[in-house]
């Protein structure tokens, strides 16, 4: 059995539900406030839902945060904010928080136990697992909700530390596609933008995105063009974005890689292409060409639905725009094919030199609020700090920059969420650690997948909320401190190190993820291979000297008061510089991060939706974001009375009114809605913003995922949430 460190790290008073935890002061535990942080006034801290990154203004009133209102001179939302924005601190005081962990006893009965209890109990199951069916038997499921520190932590104590390797974070689900579609076309993980190139733009191409609802702040920044851009938008469903928009393309469903490569074809065709900028900065054009040349518009058309004049029409908008920009996000990287389609829009950017100029590029738009921190230093699937696991040079800098055995450094990376899945499945995987992310919802095929979790001898749950539908499985549940609780830093999707504070106490005796991974280290037996992580900022240093010469170098940002005097700065920041420019792009010098110093043009024939519609199964359901106020599964968002009174309580489907006639469907009757892996119950919402054949379900519901089919993009294993066939019948 694991026994109490003898340390100064840990001091407990036992007593029911009343228990104190004390961690020495650099981990800022229970009951202590930050220096930064003065017992009154505002201070600057950065938002902990999108990735969007927006500064608030937290008002402090003894040593607590009282309100939130946006901050003017941020850079990143200038003033505006949205709900979910203004309600942030709502969440930290829901009456359903986890203030102590819980224990599940022999009669099944979660019970409340202390941390020296839990430590132990995670610590003795977690190493009899590993001794009984091998090192790799146990397995994490993380997040991009948590700080970098936090993530970086958590990863290399699993890795290094416990010695197990199968681990993956959430940002799977959204944005693993334009990190493998970045790394391969240009060398890196390097999103090129920053958020002024939507006010430079002359015409923006938003393709699978909807930033009127998902990131409304954003769209904001594009309504503050002064050029009266040109904004199309591709989408089979008329958006709130497309809705505002010049021009609407609706496609069919996952059409999108074909219509890309007919667009290249005009391009070509019309030797609108930048040919001085493709010699110089770019390889495999030639074979691209050839490739491109076969997608006729006559053959576009016909699998997109739209007409030859359409594509025209867009091709001649981006020939005659004179600073275009790309913007993706779920409706491109959730999708079967999606790494091609992402390097798809890559390519347009590429062969018309749109990018590293002012208001171009080919601009992925991050979900969560730190999925770039995940995407860079959660060491999963990547060795921390967009290094290679198999690389030996790699491997040896991480080990003498962290002080860490080489041998303790694995040579390959991790599985991919799926893959782990499919090892809880065939009993490969047989205990799990789940931190901050609600599995039991979110994952493509729900009820597959909570199916599987009782194949597991022990699931470990770190949230904020014991009653997610995740944590109600688990066997272990460990109270996490959440956003405003905690200090550490999130990276936006412009590339921006933002600052997150401690605002609040977190309640009973949670902790920060921090401090639980560093109490693991401590009973699990490794606690000295991590003592220079003494706090988050300690972290961030170790972070900052394993990105020295990388293209994401930070060795320029002195600690956490510079980025919080700077309103959080862009990576790469490789000089000392005390007043860095607010707003970066990359590749302003046309060279990318492969050996050559040049981008890739990649491409492979489109493939067939896996799951068409069928006479059995006749509609296309789609998902997305249903309203700016709901954020993912709800588990935060659910706890505001504000947030919740701005959208539908009860599940929506959107259905065409021409189908709602055949099928004698009438607005606001409950329908079933059924596809080959479950069925829900909706309220019917007729309108024409969906097409014919197809339906569209928000995402923030846990019955979504009861109909979604589990396929994968080869390249980056993200699921394709999208497009699944499914049948609608009213009930009587």
């Amino acid at each position: 059995m694991t026994t109490k460190p003898k340390s100064t790290l840990l001091r407990l008073w036992h007593g029911p539900l009343t228990q104190d935890l004390v961690l020495h002061p650099g981990e800022f535990g229970l009951g202590q406030v930050p220096a930064r942080l003065k017992p009154d006034g505002t201070t600057t801290v950065v938002c902990g839902f999108c990735s969007t990154g927006c500064g608030l203004n937290a008002h402090v009133k003894n040593g607590e945060a009282i309100n939130l209102s946006a901050d003017a001179s941020y850079p990143v939302n200038l003033g505006m904010a949205c709900p979910k924005g203004w309600e942030a601190l709502t969440p930290l005081t829901a009456p359903d928080r986890g203030t102590t962990p819980l224990l599940r006893d022999a009669g099944g009965q979660p019970r409340p136990v202390d941390w020296h209890d839990a430590m132990t109990e995670f610590c003795s199951r977690m190493k009899a697992t590993q001794a009984r069916h091998g090192a790799h038997s146990i397995a994490f499921l993380g997040t991009g909700q948590i700080c970098t520190e936090e993530m970086a932590l958590l990863g290399c104590l699993f890795k290094f530390g416990m010695g197990a390797l199968h681990c993956d974070s959430n940002t799977r689900q959204c944005m693993a596609t334009s990190h493998v579609a970045y790394k391969q076309s240009f060398g890196y993980d390097a999103p090129p933008f920053t958020y002024a190139d939507f006010e430079e733009s002359d015409t923006l191409i938003f393709i699978g995105s909807n930033p009127c609802i998902a990131h409304p702040i954003m769209w904001q920044r594009v309504l503050r063009n002064k050029k009266s851009p040109t904004i199309i938008v591709v989408d089979p469903r008329k958006t709130e974005t497309a809705m505002a928009a010049t021009r609407h393309y609706a496609i069919q469903p996952k059409s999108d890689l074909t219509l890309l490569y007919g667009i290249a074809h005009l391009l070509l065709e019309n030797d609108w292409i930048d040919r001085a900028f493709i010699e110089k900065s770019t390889t495999h054009f030639e074979e691209f060409a050839r490739f491109a040349r076969q997608w006729s518009p006559d053959k576009v058309a016909a699998e997109t639905g739209l007409s030859v004049a359409d594509l025209h029409d867009f091709a001649a908008a981006i020939h005659n725009g004179k600073a275009v920009s790309f913007w993706w996000t779920m409706g491109v990287n959730q999708s079967h094919e999606s790494t091609r389609a992402a390097q798809a829009i890559i390519n347009l950017a590429l062969m018309t030199g749109n990018i590293g100029r002012p208001g171009t590029g080919a601009n992925s738009i991050t979900g969560q609020c730190n999925a770039m921190g995940s995407r860079l230093y959660a060491n999963i699937s990547g060795l921390i700090g967009g290094h290679d696991f198999k690389n030996p040079l790699h491997r040896a800098k991480v080990s003498a920059t962290l002080g860490v055995p080489d041998e303790a450094i694995p040579t390959e990376p991790s599985w991919a969420y799926d893959q782990i899945v499919d090892g809880i499945r065939d009993g490969t995987i047989k205990g799990l650690w789940v931190i901050a992310t609600n599995s039991s919802h979110s994952w493509i095929h729900q009820d597959a997948f909570n199916e599987i979790l009782g194949k597991l001898d022990f699931l470990v749950v770190q949230d904020m909320y014991p009653t997610t539908e995740t944590a109600r499985r688990a066997d272990l549940f460990l109270p996490a401190a959440g956003w405003g609780e905690k200090e550490g830093t999130f990276i936006n999707s412009e590339r921006r190190f933002g600052l997150v504070k401690k605002i609040r106490r977190a309640p009973g005796i949670a902790l920060s993820d921090f401090s639980i991974c560093k109490l693991v280290a401590e009973y699990w037996g490794c606690g000295e291979m991590f003592a220079r992580w003494s706090s988050p900022e300690a972290a961030f240093q170790l972070i900052k000297e394993l990105s020295k010469n990388q293209p994401s170098d930070i060795t320029g940002i002195a600690d956490y008061e510079h980025l919080d005097r700077a309103g959080g700065i862009q990576w790469p920041l490789a000089a000392p510089t005390e007043s860095p420019p607010q707003e970066r792009r990359l590749f302003a010098d046309g060279k990318f991060y492969h050996a050559d110093g040049k981008a890739r043009f990649l491409f492979d024939p489109p493939r067939p939706m896996p799951e068409p519609p069928d006479a059995g199964f006749p509609f296309v359901l789609l998902t997305g974001r249903g309203t700016s106020s709901q954020w993912h599964t709800g588990s935060r968002t659910d706890k505001s009375d504000v947030l919740r009174q701005l959208s539908p309580a009860n599940i929506y489907v959107e259905i065409n009114p021409r189908d709602a006639r055949r099928l004698r469907i009438a607005p606001n009757r409950l329908v079933r809605v059924r596809s080959r892996r479950g069925e829900l119950t909706a309220t019917a919402f007729i309108t024409p913003q969906v097409q014919p054949g197809q339906v569209f379900i928000p995402m923030h519901y846990a019955e979504t995922n009861k109909l979604t089919f589990a396929v994968f993009d080869p390249h980056s294993r993200q699921p394709s949430y999208k497009a699944c066939a499914v049948q609608i019948q009213p009930l009587k």
